[in-house]
């Protein structure tokens, strides 16, 4: 018996088609048709992504980690050994204490470092959201499923019983028979052969 989805979708979601969402009217096609609905969102956000959205979760990436941390503090002692030690005593220092072009340098990298980041992070935030619209899809579809599997377990629980009081009714109909075949018993009458009242 085939159903149609305008149906299903009034029948378990409770709402007209119309008003679905998109993710909801996609949950009710997977369900008439019995197809799966998970899907690796992972693999669909790493191919979605651009040349731009790569360099930018890699960047986040480094300046997240204790590589870039060890690094840049190497950097910059060197930076203050080079211009307070060994180009100080020849007066060749180019950036002499208190350290002014590295101060422009940091805050450069600050300025385009932050934005970078903050891209990475929207971008995360992005599949976030889309990991949980999948999950909304898988847990509606198992809602569902389950909803159907219980109408099954109920309309089998409605037929067993039906069976059982048809079987009933058959049984008290054959004790009736069996008693109005029966000879009655007249008062004073000797018990039957056999009985436990037999002298």
């Amino acid at each position: 018996m085939s159903v149609e989805p305008q149906e299903l979708a009034k029948r378990v979601l409770r709402r007209e088609w119309s008003n679905l969402s998109p993710s909801e009217r996609r949950v009710i096609e997977h369900v008439l048709h019995r197809a799966p609905i998970t899907r690796d969102t992972n693999e669909e956000f790493r191919e979605a992504r651009t040349f731009s959205a790569r360099a930018a979760d890699g960047i986040a990436a480094f300046g997240g980690s204790w590589a870039f941390v060890l690094g840049f503090i190497a950097c910059l002692a060197a930076w203050i050994g080079l211009n307070s030690l060994v180009l100080a005593r020849a007066r060749a220092a180019f950036d002499p204490f208190p350290y002014i072009l590295l101060n422009l340098f940091l805050s450069m990298m600050a300025a385009l470092q932050a934005p970078i980041i903050l891209m990475s992070q929207n971008r995360h935030n992005t599949k976030d959201r889309l990991d949980a619209a999948h999950d909304y899809e898988v847990n509606l579809k198992s809602e569902i499923e389950i909803r159907g599997l219980h109408e099954k377990l109920d309309a089998l629980r409605e037929r067993d019983w039906a069976e059982l009081v048809l079987m009933q009714q058959q049984q008290i109909r054959l004790l009736e028979q069996l008693l109005a075949a029966r000879p009655p018993v007249r008062a004073g009458a000797p018990p039957a052969e056999g009985s436990a009242g037999g002298a």
